[in-house]
């Protein structure tokens, strides 16, 4: 495997569910839900606004925001708490998020496409 292949090899093993340590992040999150005692909306808003402030990495964004849409929180709602912490956290670091959440979408995207090409 030459060094180029391996991001690729990467995005094509998380995308057909091969991701151990993705895994276990995602239970670490469903078992901090259960024992939060907060709404599945509740919670994933406050863990968005917990990114922010922490200035995390896409992938951060990619697991929480995923697991968030499932649970039924839209992006306005998504927005709003932007909006909500942006005076507490700053400006700069809600524009930093918001880069990182788009390139999160776009590495989901990349995943997809690679995992449908592999089918074909």
């Amino acid at each position: 495997m030459t060094a180029e292949a391996a991001p690729q090899d990467t995005l094509n093993s998380v995308a057909q569910g091969d991701a151990p340590v993705l895994e276990r992040l995602i239970s670490m999150n469903l078992d901090s839900l259960k024992d939060s005692g907060l709404d599945a909306r509740t919670y994933f808003l406050t863990r968005l606004a917990a990114l922010v402030a922490m200035d995390a990495a896409p992938v951060s964004y990619l697991i929480n925001l995923g697991l968030a849409a499932d649970a039924g929180v839209t992006i306005e709602e998504a927005q709003g708490t932007l909006v909500a912490i942006a005076p507490v956290v700053g400006s700069a670091r809600v524009a930093s998020a918001a880069g990182k959440i788009l390139r999160a979408f776009g590495l989901a995207v990349a995943a997809t496409e690679a995992a449908a090409e592999e089918e074909a």
